[in-house]
């Protein structure tokens, strides 16, 4: 297949990481868009989430990534993360790797979105081809009608996800069920349970992480003491 016949929509903010050149020099067909979700769509159902490493890192500490996972998961049939860069970054980023490591354990496991790791931009752009090379495949448009969501609701809904068992189709039906985080977070157990599809023993985890006291408090009120 000749590489002009290739078709990738680009998100124009990714023209600073010099990828879209490179691809454009190699002869492909690079429709640069603004995207609300992902970096890269390089099939109707496929869409590429490009993070460096500390990107990645940033956005653990921020709670966007795993609202980004959430979003892909809604409207991409085959999200991929791809983590560009030297993972021995990590320890410049962090004192604690356990975090690099439970973000990018917890992208495969729960949400279930593999993570392809690249050297470089050129190695970034060479997979991206291969993924664009790809004959069978589902058809269909490559763009589709997602609605922005404000910074607000962005992080209304971060915060929803990062409740265990939350995604966020369901953190979107506790905010239409209760109106703000606040009112999910003080709902009981069996009010809980009533958001659609749920259910108790969902619903018991959230309630048993939001109430059990945590060995912090005891900790800061000693040295207060002292």
């Amino acid at each position: 297949m000749k590489l002009e016949h290739l078709r990738i929509i680009v998100d124009e903010r990714e023209t600073k990481s010099g990828i879209p050149k490179l691809l454009k020099t190699i002869g492909m067909n690079v429709e640069m868009k603004t995207l609300p979700i992902g970096d890269y769509i390089v099939a109707p159902e496929t869409i590429v989430e490009r993070k460096s490493i500390k990107d990645l890192m940033a956005s653990v500490f921020d709670g966007r990534l795993y609202d980004q996972c959430s979003r892909l998961k809604e409207h991409f049939a085959y999200p991929i993360v791809l983590l560009e860069g030297n993972v021995d970054e990590i320890e410049e980023i962090t004192d604690n790797p356990l975090v690099f490591y439970g973000a990018i354990s917890r992208v495969v496991l729960e949400f279930k979105i593999p993570i392809i790791p690249t050297p470089s931009a050129s190695h970034t752009a060479k997979l991206l081809v291969s993924m664009c090379s790809k004959k069978d495949g589902p058809t269909g448009p490559y763009l589709k009608k997602i609605k922005k969501s404000s910074n607000l609701e962005t992080q209304q809904l971060s915060t929803l996800c990062s409740l265990p068992g939350i995604g966020e189709k369901f953190a979107v039906r506790m905010l239409e069920k209760f109106g703000t985080p606040s009112k999910v977070f003080s709902a009981t157990t069996s009010e809980l349970a009533k958001v659609e599809g749920l259910g108790e023993a969902r619903a018991k985890k959230i309630k048993n992480m939001l109430t059990t006291k945590n060995k912090l408090q005891k900790e800061s009120n000693q040295k207060t003491l002292t």
